[in-house]
């Protein structure tokens, strides 16, 4: 089937599109969200098929191999930056279909973000924990993992791995009942050195860039957590602290 062309940027696709890419809301609603970028189509065709639902190509832009219910569209040049939010747009743009919620489970090893507000930040964690293997659970406030930017930044993740998410209390609670240990990371006196720390049995919350881990965790925990740096830096990036974290994990099981 030859893909069909679209050249006015008023199209009603084109501007489901923009919607998609600047709403939160509007992704839910419509159950899709947008990924953008040659490399990220070929792993959403790879892992996602069943999902990847429309492509948009500019017309210069060979079409890659498919699922055969794809549905598929050439734009101009001109049209793909307008619609593009990449400043330098590589010509693929992506519809997916979200798939159903899945019940929150939680094992020991796992990680807790809690409120990671910057969509790059959760798209780095959720890449560095596919690679390595490590559950991941959001809670409120976080980023979107169907943000174009979490999606781009998790370089394929969330097609092989779909986002779990609960509240804050219902992540408690599932602890409480399993018999999991709860670790965070705090800078608090009674912080203990991550390295001598056994992580492999708890649940890490990483909390957010700005404030850290919320009260809930911080009062039910079994422990806190530091991860020692030069004294003259305040603390690390969201997605650093959390790939030392899964790192020290992994040490754990392999040691």
């Amino acid at each position: 089937m030859r893909p069909e062309r679209i050249t006015s940027r008023r199209n009603p696709l084109l501007q489901q599109v923009r919607r998609l890419l600047t709403s939160r809301r509007a992704r839910q609603e419509a159950g899709l969200f947008v990924g953008d970028g040659t490399k990220l189509l070929e792993e959403a065709a790879r892992w996602y098929g069943h999902g990847l639902e429309t492509v948009i190509l500019t017309d210069t832009l060979p079409a890659p191999e498919l699922p055969p219910h794809t549905a598929v569209y050439q734009v101009p040049g001109d049209v793909m930056e307008s619609l593009s939010p990449m400043k330098t747009p590589q010509g693929a743009l992506f519809l997916c279909r979200m798939q159903p919620p899945v019940p929150l489970k939680l094992t020991p090893g796992c990680l807790i973000l809690d409120g990671i507000q910057d969509p790059g930040n959760l798209g780095t964690i959720l890449r560095t924990a596919d690679a390595l293997e490590v559950p991941v659970v959001l809670t409120q406030g976080c980023a979107d993992p169907y943000n174009w930017k979490t999606v781009r930044a998790s370089m394929g993740a969330v097609f092989r791995t779909q986002p779990v998410q609960g509240t804050g209390e219902a992540v408690l609670a599932h602890c409480q009942a399993q018999g999991i240990a709860l670790a965070v990371t705090a800078l608090t006196q009674r912080a203990r050195d991550i390295r001598q720390a056994e992580l492999s049995q708890c649940a890490v919350v990483i909390g957010s860039e700005g404030q850290g881990v919320n009260r809930l965790f911080l009062e039910h925990c079994q422990e806190e957590l530091i991860i020692p740096m030069n004294p003259r830096c305040e603390s690390l990036n969201a997605a650093t602290a959390a790939t030392i974290v899964m790192w020290q994990m992994q040490l754990e099981h392999t040691g």
